[in-house]
């Protein structure tokens, strides 16, 4: 078959995907007018999970469900967009990894809004400056953020859905750099991950601990005799050169986010919770309440101890596990550790990201 046979068949193709693109944005706006008139949410976590797990059953390549998934997330952005942006907070500047998650989860169009704390995620979002927000629970090298957890207990907020990012890490330099480095710049986190790394090869060099990889990259770019780690989407945001890539300890390093709302998500079919809880102290208090997961059939799939801040050795729970509240099996789980724990708050349901 010669080339421009396959092109003009190509075309064809591509304007086939033209007009159903456009019959689907006209269907979405029907809908987006039904939400308003109910006063619902135009963003739906568990309808927009379900869309992306029917589209992967029925995939049979060659595309990749990763390919899938990139195409169809932005198609649901754009549809999304017609009537309504979105504003969405994360922990910024432009560039970290929260960004790069915030941009997976909601498509570029959207309007992102760096904020400088993890704190000032949950308060725009509390007073409706923000409709959502992103922010770093766990890396599956480092474990979990501490302050994530502690502005749970403090926020009314819940979690509508989650996010998980490969992580990989590179050091960066200002284009001036002629190969000297005296200090390297990066979040806490990030350092942790590439200690063995950095040991190896930069054992004798500063290192300097920053709120993000994006304010370490804006640092390294002012001082010629620096670098930084983070992600190569930096260098070209913040005219830097890799030095090197794929320094993280462990080649599988994922992190997970929350996108955290007013409201959480309705069941989707293949959901987790998190809940908080605190227990009396007495002997068996922890083991009895997870006995009530065992007793319903529920699996757990994450359990974190964080100091209650309020009195010495007192602590509280951070839980995740399979399954929706509104499961008869775990509305029965509730309803036991209400009875068992001094103090439980549930902080969503919404849909699991596979």
């Amino acid at each position: 078959m010669k080339l421009e046979e396959i092109r003009k068949r190509i075309d064809k193709i591509d304007n086939e995907i033209l007009s159903l693109l456009n019959q689907r944005a006209e269907e979405v706006r029907g809908i987006v007018h039904l939400k308003e008139k109910r006063n619902l949410n135009i963003f739906s976590p568990e309808r927009e999970a379900s869309i992306l797990r029917r589209l992967n059953k029925l995939n049979k390549g060659p595309l990749k469900k990763e390919d899938i998934e990139i195409i169809f997330k932005e198609i649901l952005s754009v549809c999304r967009a017609i009537k309504v942006i979105l504003n969405i907070g994360y922990l910024g500047p432009e560039g970290t990894f929260t960004h790069l998650a915030a941009v997976k989860k909601f498509g570029k169009k959207a309007n992102f809004v760096s904020c400088d704390s993890i704190r000032e995620v949950f308060e725009s979002v509390e007073k409706r400056r923000l409709d959502y927000g992103v922010v770093p629970i766990e890396n599956s090298i480092e474990g979990v953020v501490s302050y994530t957890l502690d502005m749970f207990f403090e926020s009314d907020l819940k979690i509508c859905a989650e996010i998980t990012l490969e992580i990989e890490h590179s050091l960066l330099v200002s284009q001036e750099n002629k190969g000297k480095i005296e200090r390297i710049y990066s979040n806490p986190q990030v350092f942790a991950q590439c200690r063995e790394w950095l040991f190896k090869n930069y054992s004798q060099v500063e290192l300097v601990p920053c709120a993000s990889t994006a304010k370490a990259a804006q640092l390294a770019r002012k001082h010629p005799q620096s670098g930084c780690i983070g992600s190569k989407i930096l260098a070209d945001l913040y005219k830097l050169k890799v030095v090197a890539s794929g320094i993280e300890d462990r080649g599988s390093n994922v992190t997970r986010f929350l996108v955290i709302s007013l409201t959480d998500s309705v069941p989707s079919g293949d959901d987790k919770t998190s809940v908080l809880f605190s227990i009396r102290d007495k002997v068996g208090a922890l083991y009895e309440v997870l006995a009530s997961f065992k007793k319903w059939g529920i699996n757990l799939t994450k359990i974190e101890s964080r100091p209650s801040k309020r009195k010495p050795w007192e602590y509280y729970f951070f839980v995740d596990f399979c399954n929706h509240r509104q499961e008869e099996n775990v509305k029965r789980v509730l309803k036991e550790l209400e009875k068992s724990c001094i103090f439980l708050k549930i902080l969503g349901s919404y849909p699991r990201e596979s």
